[in-house]
């Protein structure tokens, strides 16, 4: 009798805990990891496929917990720029910004960042996961209900706070994406829609997620001049629930901010002593979003992503656009609305400091329907991998591959993923740690990464090297009292 559809044998197993690598097997069935033993401890002969790893990393798949790929998914389910770097699962819903339940609304930015133009509008969560499940994707998405997304539905105006009847739609809407799945919502009181939003408006459409075990991610305020205050404030907020908190991207940007990610992560760990709240982080120095004239003057340089108006200045800088054009910098900005820019703003000691930090998750927030994307889209997972392990020495392998995995399964509630142990889903990376690195750049922003060999799916081969192979055994992970399953 056959025992295993799969057996990766003799590999170097990065198991998503933490722990230290081990040599080992892992033998997969039906989707999921059924044995993990020493190395050489998996008969082949009761395996319908072997494969010898000689060596190989092997981990579970990357959770990018930070992502704007809601439409992605329905619109392109190969889901290439994240089966390339290894990522087997996404969190949607960021920053506020959710594709459901958005419907025929209009998608103000930042929403245009995931629904622009007519096509895939849902007014439920629960019509948006059956259109992926009736069309699954490559990979497995957890969703998060934007805030953002909620006051366009339920408000006739968005430039002051929501009055008590706004606030009970809004709360209805919640309690219909919880209903549905949703693991929780997202907040982006950096954006114009929302930043009239009160802590105390935000906090009462919150009121669903208390004892649900849903979580709340902050995209908070502001991430220069008053980002302590901003963090208080966020902070607060989810205290005030007794929910888990994750903030957003954190980073400290313009010069004048530089090096006080000391201050964020002490402001962190204080909190930590009373709340559950976490981070997730980018590799990067540049940040990308809409295109806003007071971000582009706090960035030593700024690139254009996308413009509607002139759609050939995708990729090109800001500055060198003025000149050509006879303009300052803030007409400029102007004359290529609407449209998205990437932000030189921020410092490598920051960057180091925060992805190091032992809370810290990471989400690549690539938008992956810029014209000109921030590198980020395709290299992030890689290049921890490559630069900041490898290169940088910043902390370890396995460290890496826990801030990827078994941390963002833990602090998402994604119910049997994140580890490699019997019981888990067999979402797997296979990957060569000598040779991993992101190949995306500022340039060529479009480059898969290196030494990503194969990538499975719920135990189906998804990625090969280099190539999609056309599988689409993603699946909708469902939040189910504190924990999100398939």
């Amino acid at each position: 009798m056959v025992a295993f559809d799969l057996v990766l044998r003799g590999a170097l197993l990065f198991d998503g805990s933490g722990a230290p690598r081990r040599p080992a097997d892992v033998g997969v069935r039906a989707g999921g990891i059924v044995a993990v033993s020493a190395a050489g401890g998996l008969d082949a002969a009761q395996a319908a496929e072997v494969l010898e790893l000689n060596g190989l990393a092997l981990a579970p798949g990357f959770i990018d917990v930070h992502t704007h790929d809601d439409r992605l998914l329905l619109a392109d389910p190969s889901m290439a720029p994240k089966l390339s770097q290894g990522v087997t699962s996404v969190v949607t819903g960021n920053c506020g910004i959710s594709l459901a339940p958005l419907g025929m609304h209009e998608a103000v930015p930042p929403l245009n960042l995931v629904a622009d133009g007519p096509g895939q509008r849902f007014d439920s969560f629960a019509a948006y996961f059956a259109a992926l499940e009736a069309a699954p994707p490559a990979i497995n998405l957890a969703a998060l209900v934007g805030h953002t997304t909620l006051r366009a539905v339920a408000m006739a105006a968005l430039d002051r706070a929501a009055e008590p009847d706004e606030i009970a739609h809004m709360q209805a809407l919640v309690q219909e994406a919880l209903q549905a799945g949703a693991i929780g919502l997202s907040t982006g009181t950096y954006y114009a829609p929302a930043s009239a939003a009160t802590a105390d408006e935000i906090r009462a459409v919150c009121e669903p997620l208390r004892g649900s075990g849903a979580l709340i991610a902050s995209h908070i305020r502001d991430e220069g001049e008053y980002v302590l205050e901003s963090m208080r404030e966020a902070i607060a907020i989810a205290g005030a629930l007794g929910v888990r908190q994750v903030l957003s991207h954190h980073k400290v940007v313009g010069r004048a901010n530089f090096g006080r990610s000391r201050e964020t992560l002490a402001l962190l760990d204080d909190a930590r002593q009373r709340s559950d709240v976490c981070l997730d982080c980018y590799p990067y120095t540049a940040s990308s979003t809409v295109l806003r004239k007071d971000t582009a003057r706090q960035a030593s340089r700024t690139l254009v992503a996308w413009s509607k108006a002139q759609p050939a200045a995708a990729g090109r800088y800001l500055d060198e656009l003025a000149l050509e054009q006879g303009l300052e910098i803030d007409a400029m900005a102007d004359a290529l609305q609407p449209a998205g820019a990437i932000y030189f703003s921020m410092d490598e000691a920051d960057v180091e400091r925060i992805l190091a930090h032992p809370e810290t998750m990471v989400g690549s927030d690539g938008l992956p329907h810029d014209t000109f994307p921030h590198p980020r889209l395709w290299g992030a997972f890689p290049r921890v991998l490559g630069h900041y392990v490898r290169e940088r020495g910043l902390f370890s392998l396995e460290t890496a591959v826990h801030k990827m995995t078994g941390l963002p399964a833990s602090r998402f509630g994604l119910a049997g993923r994140g580890l490699v142990q019997p019981g888990c889903a067999a979402d797997l990376v296979v990957f060569d740690p000598e040779r991993v690195i992101d190949a995306a750049t500022f340039a060529q922003p479009l480059r898969p990464a290196v030494g990503i060999h194969r990538v499975y799916v719920n135990g189906t081969l998804a990625w090969r090297d280099g190539a999609g192979t056309g599988a689409r055994a993603g699946q909708v992970l469902r939040r189910a009292g504190n924990r999100a399953v398939a």
